[in-house]
């Protein structure tokens, strides 16, 4: 699609002071939770359907809060799949996290190396329609 077409579906950012008190909770909630003191794009854009917003949030702030993967393996895998989806948005948005949590020029590029050659073996297998060996099924 081009540009010219996809700035038709552009919402306008709903920044703090014109948040309605729900939205405004949520841009509370996650400027407490990652300590910072400004609000991204992706949620003042989120924010004209507030019960949307504060359930991605929810989700997020669950799935990327400390659990069996550290901070920075959730960053790097959110990172893969932005790239292989395609959204610039979310590859730049996780690409800065996971630099924040101390992600490497090395490491980025080894992660895009491995997301490069799992999307072409998974093209591959998808092609040719390989078969499940039995000792790689689950039991």
């Amino acid at each position: 699609m081009s540009s010219c077409c996809l700035a038709a579906y552009n919402f306008l950012m709903i920044e703090y002071h014109d948040a309605i008190p729900e939205v405004r909770a949520v841009y509370d909630d996650i400027m407490a939770t990652r300590q910072t003191d400004w609000i991204t794009n992706f949620w003042k854009t989120l924010a004209h359907d507030p019960v949307t917003l504060r359930r991605t949030w929810e989700s997020i702030k669950q799935i990327m809060a400390p659990g069996a993967l550290d901070p920075l393996t959730k960053e790097m895998v959110y990172l893969a799949v932005s790239a292989s989806n395609q959204c610039p948005y979310c590859i730049a948005s996780h690409t800065a996290a996971a630099r924040k949590a101390g992600m490497s020029d090395g490491m980025f590029a080894e992660l895009m190396a491995v997301v490069g050659m799992a999307n072409e073996t998974n093209r591959l297998a998808s092609g040719y329609q390989v078969e499940i060996d039995e000792r790689l099924r689950r039991r």
